[in-house]
């Protein structure tokens, strides 16, 4: 469990580093050309998450997600406790991620976040992006587990364009994500309910895939 623990805490520092970092160094270099700062930011997630899942992965499965991890626990796949452990190192190591990445650009280590992010079509999106990626992974485990790192990361990479709020589809990333005023933010107030929306996607996704295992 120690090893476990500790590749879920590094591999998601990692990617909260590179979520932040790299919209930090996008919105600098873009020059104001919003879309070029998004393509270097979902560019550099994605190949990120290939990263980490595909070292990760075969210690802790890989998770970065308290999502995920509640739907690993749904299926049995670990114990209630595993899966509270999980969720604390996932949301105390993506802060860390945080200050990381504000230390790497001398910024302050922390600064609370002023990113207006909510509505019904950023929640809608953040329900499709969380239900999406579930989904990715809990099939994708199935029929090609050799190809998730890709597919995970294609996906992410995918739904920072197609959805309205950039596809944050983590709980543990949203809440981190409160704690930077940079291109990546989110407003504390907006938190709450993204992170409840993200939640009923992976229900969902974990019950269509139940389903459709069963027909």
């Amino acid at each position: 469990m120690r090893s476990k623990l500790l590749a879920e805490g590094l591999g998601t520092a990692l990617l909260l580093a590179t979520i932040v970092g790299s919209g930090i160094m996008a919105e600098r270099l873009a020059n104001g050309n919003g879309a070029i700062a998004l393509l270097a930011n979902a560019l550099a997630t994605g190949m990120m998450l290939f990263v980490v899942i595909s070292v990760f992965g075969p210690v802790s499965g890989a998770h970065f997600n308290p999502a995920v991890t509640m739907v690993a626990w749904l299926t049995r796949q670990m114990s209630v406790s595993e899966a509270i452990l999980y969720g604390i190192v996932q949301f105390a190591s993506a802060m860390i991620g945080v200050v990381v990445a504000h230390a790497m650009f001398a910024l302050p280590l922390v600064s609370v976040s002023q990113h207006l992010r909510t509505g019904p079509a950023q929640w809608l999106s953040e329900f499709v992006a969380t239900f999406g990626l579930v989904l990715v992974i809990v099939v994708g485990s199935k029929t090609t587990p050799a190809g998730v790192p890709a597919l995970v990361a294609s996906y992410i990479a995918g739904a920072y364009w197609f959805t309205a709020s950039t596809s944050f589809a983590n709980p543990a990333v949203t809440v981190a994500r409160a704690l930077t005023d940079t291109f990546s933010g989110i407003r504390p107030a907006d938190v709450a309910m993204f992170c409840t929306v993200q939640i009923f996607g992976a229900l969902v996704a974990w019950r269509v895939a139940r389903r459709a295992d069963q027909t």
